[in-house]
């Protein structure tokens, strides 16, 4: 018999580690899609174990034969899908694990091998669709992704998530005017908390200014500083030690300056990618760069802040990829952030 107090723990575990990962979403009061995910990440803990662990391995005599960690699961899935490669809810399963350890493009692969044995599943394009984005150099929606999305919308019309999304594509391409109307659409389906975030993004893509108020505006600008307190931008100076000066001069890395919620999910809250260059760079962190509509600069109290050196060209960490030691930076910064990158 299957122990119940294990699976009963295991559950609870992995409805506590994926709660605490997804605060962000409760935050922002998105908490329909919080509760959502939490469930289907606790679903592929659990599944992930049914699938690869065998639950006669919870026996005391068989006990050794079962993963011990999620790693350990994800390698015994992918042995279990190379003899049955058409199960995709196996693929789903793997996509879900590998996003859980942090393993965007193993996960975004999985997925699209997902899409292939299933490709009339809304909810499954979309999920693939947003992968895809996040395993991609400049988090950005390619011509796959987008086709997922607007095939989900087809099937689906109701989507939240997919319109949500639909509406970021159309803001990344520029059509502003289309993000709006996308957005506009869903505002009236989203609890008070998530669509008040959501119609500062539609003010954005309409081109509004936010007003100041009266005292702020006839306050003297500051001249010590080229930090905007008003959009909580970060200015950054990036600098390569001289042990990195050999990959410098090859042109060929790819440098990324990162700021993301303390303690948060690894997904950035801004980014921006640069080719490597031997001279100090200078760049500066704002709304202009976040990667979701709902996760800005500007309404963080705090971030860190650091740099990686990418031999791939990718955002997500490779091995062989140089990073610093995070910063910590409490908003609006009060003075620019001085990084060296490979110093010991």
């Amino acid at each position: 018999m299957v122990n119940t107090a294990f699976m009963a723990g295991a559950a609870v575990l992995a409805v506590i580690a994926t709660g605490l990962t997804l605060w962000p979403l409760w935050r922002d009061g998105k908490r329909r899609i919080w509760a959502a995910l939490v469930g289907t990440l606790m679903v592929a803990t659990l599944g992930l174990y049914q699938w690869v662990g065998t639950p006669a391995a919870l026996q005391p005599q068989a006990r050794a034969a079962a993963p011990q960690t999620i790693e350990e699961g994800i390698t015994q899935l992918q042995a279990v899908l190379q003899q049955n490669p058409e199960r995709m809810d196996g693929w789903v399963l793997l996509a879900r694990s590998q996003l859980e350890v942090g393993n965007i493009a193993e996960a975004a692969a999985a997925y699209q091998r997902a899409v292939q044995l299933a490709p009339d599943e809304p909810g499954l394009l979309v999920e693939a669709a947003q992968a895809r984005a996040q395993a991609a150099p400049d988090f950005l929606f390619d011509g796959t992704a987008v086709q997922w999305l607007q095939h989900a919308r087809k099937l689906a019309p109701d989507n939240e998530r997919a319109i949500w999304l639909t509406g970021i594509v159309q803001r990344q391409r520029g059509q502003n005017e289309d993000a709006v109307s996308t957005w506009t659409a869903l505002l009236p389906k989203l609890e008070p908390a998530a669509a008040a975030a959501l119609q500062e993004q539609i003010d954005i893509a309409r081109g509004k200014a936010v007003e100041a108020p009266a005292a702020a505006a006839a306050a003297p600008a500051p001249t010590a500083s080229p930090i905007s307190a008003s959009n909580n931008a970060i200015t950054v100076t990036v600098t390569l030690a001289p042990s990195l000066a050999a990959r410098a001069a090859s042109g060929k890395d790819t440098l990324f300056v990162i700021a993301r919620v303390p303690g948060g999910p690894p997904i950035p809250v801004a980014v921006e990618r640069h080719p490597v260059q031997a001279r100090p760079l200078t760049v500066t962190l704002d709304d202009g760069d976040s990667l979701m509509p709902t996760q800005k600069l500007s309404a963080l109290k705090e971030v860190e802040v650091f740099a990686r050196l990418s031999a791939s060209g990718q955002a997500m960490r490779q091995e062989g990829d140089v990073e610093s030691a995070p910063v910590h930076v409490a908003l609006p910064a009060s003075k620019p952030l001085e990084i060296t990158l490979g110093q010991p």
